[in-house]
Parts: C-alpha cells; sequence; structure tokens
C-alpha cells in the first residue's frame, strides 16, 4: 500500500524538523563559552566566589563580566590567572570635570551615555566616557588618550 499525500508530509515535516533541530544544536555547541585556562577561573573565583560570570576571549585574554552590589563590571586576565586591568561601571557625575568638560566643548549637544573606572594591573586608572556610540578614554587627570 502507497502511504497517502498527508503521510508524506507530516513524515517530511517531521524529517525536516529533526534535521532543523540538530543543526541548530550543532551550531549552538560550537558557540559556547571559550575555553577559559583552569589559572583564570581560579583567579577569579578566589577573589569573586559564587557569583555568576560571563566569559568572553579578546586578544588572548580573558574577560569575565559579572554584576557585584548592583554594579556591572569585568575583569580581564592574562593566561597565566594575572589580572590585565578591572572595569566597573560608574555614574556620569562621579566623572572627573574636565572630563565632561571635553564632551561639552567636542561633542556639542551630546550627553555622556555610560562612564567606567578602569584600573591597570598597574594601579593606573583609566576614566571611560560613551558618547555618540564611541568610547573615549581618558587617563586619570581627565586628558583624551584614545578616541
Amino acid at each position: 500500500m502507497k502511504p497517502s499525500k498527508k503521510t508524506y508530509l507530516l513524515t517530511s515535516t517531521i524529517l525536516i524538523l529533526a534535521l532543523l533541530t540538530s543543526l541548530e544544536f550543532t551550531f549552538s555547541q560550537k558557540v559556547t563559552q571559550p575555553k577559559i585556562p583552569a589559572a583564570v577561573t581560579t583567579a577569579f573565583a578566589k577573589q569573586y566566589p559564587g557569583i555568576p560570570v560571563k566569559w568572553e576571549k579578546e586578544d588572548g585574554q580573558f574577560e569575565a563580566s559579572f554584576t557585584k552590589d548592583a554594579t556591572p563590571m569585568s575583569i580581564t586576565y592574562e593566561a597565566n590567572g594575572n589580572i590585565f586591568e578591572t572595569e566597573a561601571e560608574i555614574k556620569v557625575a562621579a566623572l572627573p570635570e574636565s572630563i565632561k568638560n571635553y564632551v561639552k566643548t567636542h561633542y556639542p549637544g551630546s550627553s555622556i551615555q555610560s562612564a567606567a573606572q578602569i584600573t591597570k594591573a598597574n594601579g593606573s586608572i583609566l576614566f571611560e566616557a560613551h558618547v555618540r556610540g564611541k568610547d573615549l578614554f581618558f587617563d586619570s587627570n581627565g586628558n583624551l588618550i584614545k578616541k
């Protein structure tokens, strides 16, 4: 007995759905979190035990993004577990006046959408101001160092 068109369509639909599901699973497996060295995950877990984290690999370094005490933060580690830099979101009002003045002068009519304080491994502090879709970086004295 020959299968009906209805049976053929149902079987075809099931096979296509199964194929799409397996493809989705295959591709989602390839887009998982990067492989993080044990030294890096151990360093993070020591400093921030029990805090959920999202990892990204960037330029051979590993960035942990997380929230601590309602403050979005990130820490970039070298592969050996040493901290490269720490970044914490800050209120725009907390930026040095020289940075706010720079933005008023060079980006008239624009406001700073968000701000962050970056602490390098050597203890030096930088500020980041997000203006018109760009990240502007300033030294601790408020001098522009990178657009």
